[in-house]
């Protein structure tokens, strides 16, 4: 299983330099997990930058994943990751959706960089943008 966070997702969707490290796992989306925070994230980008129907279109394209909502017990979870690994709130959401998935990871958001269950790859120059 998988999870693309929203750097990965916004850097498919603009086909930026990385947007192929992303696409094995946005291809697959019966193996595709999306945290709920992560169709947050990439709405606002989406939407700032190019409009709401496109906005619209993206979540659609996240949606054929099996979207998982923040539960209580991810919640405290995360709460817990966040502080054990300095992460900011959204990124700690990721990473407890992940170990209750059984996911891997798929990122290029240095926050994620050394922790187990990580495919990152470095944001190149003209790379998409962050939330």
């Amino acid at each position: 299983m998988n999870i693309v966070d929203s750097s990965g997702w916004l850097e498919y969707f603009s086909g930026g330099a990385n947007s192929g490290q992303f696409a094995l796992p946005l291809q697959d989306p019966e193996s595709l997990v999306v945290p709920v925070i992560t169709i947050y994230e990439v709405f606002k980008v989406v939407l700032r930058e190019s409009g709401e129907n496109e906005a619209f279109q993206a979540v659609a394209a996240m949606q054929k994943g099996t979207v998982v909502d923040l539960s209580t017990s991810i919640a405290m979870k995360a709460a817990k990751l966040s502080l054990q690994h300095s992460l900011p709130m959204p990124d700690g959401i990721i990473l407890a959706t992940a170990q209750a998935s059984e996911c891997v990871i798929w990122t290029q958001d240095s926050d994620f960089e050394h922790l187990p269950d990580v495919r990152y790859f470095p944001k190149t120059k003209g790379g998409s943008t962050s939330s």
